[in-house]
């Protein structure tokens, strides 16, 4: 096994197009991983290898390898997760950031920053993940590095710090210029970028990167004031290359500074320096805060692991691949040692689970391994139970690690089996894809015998259609898109709750009264009550009205009722319950009836609290060419969306709306329509507001 020292476990994300894809496609035929590089427009990339990825030119689900790289005559291993862009697999790259320990940020040369790169930006910052940013697609007609670069610091509020700049742009890019060791290098398209030449930067460029290299020299000395500052005020020039790259590591490290590179992936321009790159800056397994948990058997116990196989084992799930030769487990190895035919425990369930066989993954390959160490990303099978997010640890030394978050699913469609056969192989296919993708959900509903299937998006639906009736051969009809509204209140509302039952023998009480009120999760958080499902529950019982073992009982049945709404049956959230008093019986109470009675205290107050119905808002970002920009706001004001920024790109104008999600079915098609196909947009979940009063009545009735 290498050295943590000289091991690099990081990730590919950005906007959907960017080119991600195509970025890996490169680093792996670079490091020697794979010796013909596939493209995304012929449908044969490495990474991208489900039918539907290739069909369909996008990447769906997130695809690990591992590949080596040599980088001043030391060879490092590199774990390589590269992530979806559309914003309906958001999950994708949610749980790949959570195991890895760095990323590259690719945005596009033309576009800069856009929608849903705001949106990866935002997961890497809530795990504390160090990144580079690589401006690909200079080749491109209308790319501008200064605008792209620009957009980063100001759409982002990132620290970028350029590294290199490029040498032409559009059909004139040539190479780049590299700003530490103020040289230019070509590349040769014939040999597939393998040839490279240094040249002295040309004279027309050399004013221009003189201005970078000293915008680079003092960022950089501004992030290690003790050794550099006092080097740069009396001769910035004095400073060496590795000091600067000293500095910049130091500040990517602490989310400080971004280090940005530029190339173009597709004309095989950058993306060795690149790889350099992530050498030079981005941390090994060792450079990452020890990973946190808490002790299953005391959770008010913390505990923290560090990477070293030394340590007692432990590793997070953050995938779980349905397979006909079994379960692939994907695991990040985060302290210890596991070897195959070996037992480990599930700390979030307690239960044993054995792992018969390791393997380290090329896309859809595997390469078996006799054991995974701190460090590793690794898939796993034999195991049984586990699901995207479980803990598996040593038995005698448990601990849970963090879990991931995911997103609530904010459209929904019903799914009928086609036949008797189909409904059970329907059932176990759903429970199969829930456990590999959690942002999808599903539910079968008792009274009308339909079956609801709820995900991120169209996309992420479709996807699951096809897989049902294409690979898993389910006959199924499948209904229309639907949105998952939610229910909520406006005001403080009292109800009072008695479940009295009296037949014979022991008999049922409880009697509760209860308020609920609007609340947030940042008031829970300054209240320090826990916000679970959208619901804060708070005890203000005094003098023993009801016992404490009843208590939780209460709680469960607002929950409970909550989750099923009082207007239209959609979940309730954005609540505080108060429980402020209540009776009880010596001997005919009990925790089901004060269930019951808190069920119907939850209902009586919702009442009085003005519910409403709360609807997705999406926010939608439409790039359009000038001639379309009146019918694309015209439709945009006819779905009730509200535009809250308009944005000149060179030719293009970007529109940036908030619609609500019921509107905005079929939007593709319709644009498509209103501008000769030219105009493209991007979709995502913004928000819940309150559904206009005019159509409340709409989505009460169903009309």
């Amino acid at each position: 096994m290498p050295d943590l020292n000289r091991m690099r476990n990081f990730g590919i994300a950005a906007h959907i197009d960017a080119g991600k894809t195509t970025v890996t496609e490169r680093m792996l035929f670079y490091t020697g991983k794979i010796y013909k590089m596939g493209e995304v427009h012929d449908g044969t990339a490495t990474m991208d290898f489900l039918q539907d990825e290739q069909e369909r030119g996008i990447t769906i689900q997130s695809a690990a390898t591992t590949c080596p790289w040599v980088r001043n005559g030391e060879e490092y291993h590199l774990n390589l997760i590269d992530t979806p862009g559309h914003v309906d697999f958001t999950i994708e790259v949610e749980r790949s950031l959570r195991v890895l320990d760095g990323a590259v940020a690719v945005f596009d040369g033309k576009e800069g920053v856009e929608a849903q790169s705001e949106t990866v930006w935002r997961q890497a910052d809530r795990y504390d993940v160090p990144r580079l940013c690589f401006i690909n697609k200079m080749d491109k007609l209308g790319a501008d590095f200064d605008f792209s670069f620009k957009s980063i610091h100001e759409r982002l509020g990132a620290n970028a710090i350029a590294v290199q700049i490029p040498i032409g742009h559009g059909h004139d890019f040539q190479g780049i210029i590299d700003l530490l060791e103020m040289k230019a290098y070509y590349f040769d398209a014939t040999e597939l970028g393998s040839k490279v030449e240094q040249r002295d930067i040309p004279d027309d460029l050399a004013e221009v990167a003189e201005k970078w290299h000293h915008v680079m020299v003092e960022k950089a000395s501004e992030l290690d004031e003790e050794h550099l500052m006092e080097k740069y005020i009396e001769d910035e020039h004095s400073i060496t290359p590795d000091e600067i790259r000293t500095a910049l590591r130091k500040g990517t490290l602490e989310l400080k500074c971004f280090p940005t590179f530029v190339g173009s992936a597709l004309k095989f321009i950058g993306v060795q320096r690149l790889l350099d790159g992530v050498i030079d800056y981005l941390p090994n397994p060792t450079e990452v805060p020890e990973v946190q948990g808490v002790n299953p058997k005391k959770e008010t116990e913390k505990l923290s692991r560090p990477h070293d196989k030394e340590a007692p084992f432990s590793a997070l799930v953050f995938k779980v691949v349905n397979d006909a030769h079994g379960d692939l487990t994907y695991a990040r190895v985060y302290s210890g040692t596991l070897a195959k035919q070996s037992r480990v425990i599930n700390g979030a369930t307690g239960k044993k689970e054995g792992v018969s066989r390791i393997f380290e993954m090329h896309a859809k390959q595997r390469i078996a391994r006799d054991q995974a160490e701190a460090g590793d990303i690794v898939a796993l099978v034999g195991l049984k139970m586990c699901a995207t997010g479980d803990t598996l640890c040593d038995a005698n030394n448990p601990i849970v690690l963090e879990r991931m978050t995911f997103p609530d699913p904010v459209i929904s469609m019903s799914v009928e089996p086609e036949s008797a056969g189909d409904r059970d192989k329907l059932a176990d296919a759903l429970n199969t894809i829930n456990r590999e993708d959690p942002s999808f959900r599903f539910s079968y509903n008792e009274e009308t015998g339909e079956t609801v299937m709820a995900g991120m998006g169209e996309l992420h639906l479709d996807i699951i259609k096809t897989k049902l009736v294409r690979d898993l051969k389910i006959g199924v009809h499948i209904g229309k898109p639907r949105v998952a509204y939610r229910e909520s209140i406006t005001k403080l509302g009292e109800g009072h709750g008695v479940h009295k039952k009296q037949s014979g023998g022991r008999g049922q009480f409880g009697d509760c009264t209860l308020t609920v009120e609007p609340y947030t999760a940042e008031q829970a958080e300054e209240d320090e009550l826990i916000f679970k499902d959208g619901i804060a529950f708070e005890n203000k019982i005094t003098g023993g009205a009801i016992p404490q073992e009843y208590i939780p009982s209460v709680e469960v049945g607002c929950r409970e009722t909550a989750k099923s709404g009082v207007l239209a049956g959609y979940p309730l959230e954005g609540i505080k319950v108060t429980l402020l008093d209540g009776k009880f019986h010596e001997v005919d109470s009990s925790q089901m009836a004060f269930e019951v009675a808190g069920a119907l205290g939850f209902k009586a107050a919702v009442e009085k609290a003005g519910p409403v119905i709360l609807e997705p808002i999406m926010k939608v970002v439409v790039t359009s060419p000038e001639e379309f920009v009146g019918s694309v706001t015209g439709d945009l004001n006819s779905r009730r969306a509200m535009i809250v920024n308009m944005e000149q790109r060179s030719n293009t104008r970007l529109i940036t709306a908030e619609a609500p999600l019921s509107e905005m079915f079929g939007y593709a098609t319709a644009l498509r329509g209103m501008s000769q196909g030219r105009a493209a947009y991007s979709m995502e979940p913004e928000t819940y507001r309150e559904v206009p009063a005019g159509l409340t009545k709409e989505i009460l009735t169903g009309v």
